[in-house]
């Protein structure tokens, strides 16, 4: 976000004040300079207590009680800010957004109503900032004008929930500590040079260009394996190191805020300085300006200064702009609604991650009937279409609420089917036997999709299969899918391994040399040598079609030597890929799920895609009463040993849904397990994920509370 404006009222020193930052043709200056003095450090103060939010400013180490002229009529500050979504968490299409703080003559924080507000345009949404996770909601960083570091103390952990009062806890406490400098560089060149990440690359080969043209600082070191950035610290003159330490504090605020981004040191924030020409001599303060400004081209700057430092920036700085009219590429803008013709059938994809079969199959009979047809994704809400055809596949919360907003909206025109909704409403036999139209989704290229059989033998508890589809059946023929000239293959297949004429088929694949991806998994109790055989000579791929793989399914821990054994028969090495589709939640154990694991680890090229279970209507509900027992804290140790070559993200959501029911079961957290979900993804949410238990607990109960009350949450 940016800053468009800020209202004081009834200020110590500044009374009543309204500063306006923005310029003529929908500019924002970036740089804007106040004259030193208390006032301006208290005009800078209230400014960051406006854009902190409540939660945050509750734990300042500052009274805020001072901040008030007059004990009847408390400090109110007004500020409109310019949010770029999606990175700010808001989804308003570039329109300035409206926050409001009072503080009373007790220093107690609250956040204004629109009603309360006397300075921010009626048109515009006033709204507490969200708090987040304090990190891409909204960046804002601020430094006083006295500033040390810490010294081989700063670990980089995020445990602390008000991680966030760093960025601007300077600004009313000289003695805040900011970023351990060497810790930071050392962090910083593991991940460029050692881990070889894009972001560090860039901002590690920016810095080593800018610090040598701008300060001639030897960096040519820097970009090689070997640098110690101990030593290279200490050659810097002491004020060579002052005058980097808020660079290098914001720029490691910069890299955590925005994790996701390619350039992270090119998104927009905010910064707020006092006194930033003392943190180094005045012969080099203008490189140190031009160093700022090519370092964060997108911030917008608000600082203090002397008349004599505000006469040293250049003129081209000064007369930067920053756009206040974000671009739609940035703020996330949705496309103008679909407009269809009138008469038009829809046809509507609810929650499928394939292409939805049965709708190509109705698109097909209803082009042969002369009908128009459009298929759209999740929701669609059109005006004037003729019926509307939905599919369902799942049953989950938000695919059911999906379906009831749509009934709503589209009442006896709406028609909805799929497993989601009634595993007994089936497509016309005369359209099931239909090609599928694969017009209606233009991205599958020379995909093809569909069933060669139906059905399967078992009748476990948890599945649909039996009920929907019977025995196992031939339904196609290979030729029939393929339809000529498709080479690729999404098979829908429920148990083709367990059909007397897998052999054929599979010999079928092989013989006309496609791609294959089992998208409902292979029965490998089932293989034997002949069909092992077929199945390594077919070009098994993943969903893309990007790689070769092969999926299985292991839902508990009966059968594991028989599992070996057929495995075995494959003879698939550590180069291969092997996906094993992991169902838990279930009625598995904590202990069974960790053999299961330590299982699939032993064999070579196997690893784990997790998958919680989801009853389905009438299905048997969860059994979890007894998946913890006393060796609780010993079973997740030796599960959180266990790693595989790949897809250990897929296991993190296993770990967290793992650290939740042990938070709810047992009142704190397993540290080692918190550590091992936010060791490598995410690291900005550790704090609130432990002062809400795992999310357990309400987040704005726990932020009010101290942040030292947290280390007994955690076990171990």
């Amino acid at each position: 976000m940016y800053l468009l404006e800020c209202h004081v009222d009834n200020a110590l020193r500044n009374l009543s004040r309204s500063l306006s930052f923005e310029t003529r043709r929908g500019a924002l200056r970036k740089w804007t300079l106040l004259p030193p003095g208390p006032a301006h450090s208290e005009l800078l103060q209230v400014m960051a207590l406006s854009c902190g939010g409540i939660p945050f400013i509750r734990h300042l180490n500052h009274a805020l009680m001072g901040f008030s002229k007059n004990v009847e009529a408390p400090l109110q500050v007004e500020s409109l800010l310019l949010p770029h979504p999606p990175r700010d968490g808001y989804r308003i299409k570039g329109s300035p957004l409206g926050v409001g703080l009072r503080i009373d003559h007790r220093g107690t924080p609250i956040s204004l109503k629109r009603n309360q507000c006397r300075h921010i345009p009626s048109e515009f949404p006033v709204k507490p900032l969200a708090v987040g996770n304090g990190n891409g909601k909204f960046l804002f960083l601020a430094y006083g004008p006295f500033l040390k570091a810490h010294c081989g103390t700063d670990s980089f952990d995020f445990s602390n929930p008000l991680h966030r009062l760093t960025r601007f806890q300077s600004l009313f406490a000289p003695l805040t500590r900011l970023t351990d400098p060497v810790a930071f560089l050392k962090k910083l060149h593991y991940r460029a040079i050692r881990a070889a990440r894009y972001p560090a690359q860039g901002v590690l080969q920016k810095i080593s260009v800018l610090f040598a043209e701008l300060f001639h600082l030897n960096t040519g070191p820097w970009m090689g394996k070997a640098c110690d950035f101990s030593h290279e610290w200490s050659q810097m003159r002491p004020w060579e190191q002052r005058a980097l330490l808020p660079v290098l504090d914001a720029m490691r605020h910069m890299l955590d805020a925005y994790p996701h981004s390619g350039a992270p040191l090119e998104e927009p924030a905010l910064l707020l300085m006092d006194r930033p020409d003392r943190f180094c001599t005045e012969r080099i303060f203008p490189e140190w300006i031009r160093m700022l400004d090519r370092l964060f081209p997108s911030v917008q700057l608000i600082l203090t200064l002397s008349e004599r430092a505000t006469g040293q920036i250049p003129s081209q700085v000064l007369a930067k702009r920053l756009s206040s009219a974000p671009s739609k590429e940035k703020t996330g803008i949705q496309p103008r609604p679909v407009r269809l013709r009138p008469g038009m059938v829809l046809l509507i994809d609810v929650d499928g991650r394939l292409p939805n079969l049965a709708l190509m199959k109705l698109s097909q009979s209803l082009k042969q009937q002369g009908r128009r047809v459009v298929l759209l994704p999740k929701e669609a809400y059109v005006k004037g279409v003729e019926a509307v055809y939905a599919s369902c596949v799942f049953t989950s919360v938000g695919s059911l609420s999906r379906v009831k907003r749509l009934e709503h909206y589209y009442g006896s025109a709406f028609t909805v089917g799929g497993s989601g909704i009634d595993i007994r409403r089936r497509l016309p036999q005369e359209i099931e036997g239909m090609p599928p139209d694969y017009g209606v989704y233009p991205n599958v290229g020379k995909v093809a999709i569909g069933f060669l059989t139906r059905g399967c033998p078992y009748h476990c508890p948890f599945c649909i299969v039996p009920q929907k589809e019977g025995p196992v059946h031939q339904v196609a023929e290979l030729e029939e899918l393929l339809q000529g000239d498709r080479h690729k293959l999404i098979l829908l297949d429920d148990n083709i391994l367990s059909h007397p004429n897998a052999p054929e088929l599979l010999e079928e694949m092989v013989r006309r040399n496609i791609q294959v991806n089992f998208s409902q998994t292979l029965d490998i109790r089932l293989l034997d040598q002949e069909t092992s055989r077929l199945i390594r000579r077919i070009h098994c791929s993943n969903l893309k079609f990007t790689r070769r793989v092969v999926h299985f399914s292991l839902n508990d821990c009966r059968h594991l030597d028989l599992i070996r054994r057929k495995y075995d028969l494959l003879g698939f090495g550590p180069g291969d890929n092997t996906e094993f589709i992991c169902m838990y939640g279930y009625n598995t154990t904590l202990k069974e799920d960790v053999e299961r694991f330590r299982f699939l680890r032993s064999l070579p090229g196997a690893y784990v895609f997790v998958q919680e279970y989801q009853p389905i209507p009438g299905g048997p509900a969860r059994e979890l009463i007894h998946f913890f027992d006393e060796q609780a804290d010993e079973q997740i140790d030796a599960l959180i040993r266990i790693k595989y070559s790949q897809n250990m993200k897929s296991m993190e959501r296993y770990y967290r849904w793992v650290s939740r029911r042990y938070a709810e079961t047992f009142g704190r957290l397993h540290r080692g397990l918190v550590d091992t979900i936010f060791r490598y993804n995410n690291r900005h949410n550790k704090g609130r994920y432990l002062a809400t238990l795992a999310g357990t607990r309400d987040q704005r109960k726990s932020l009010a509370g101290e942040s030292s009350s947290l280390k007994p949450l955690c076990d171990r």
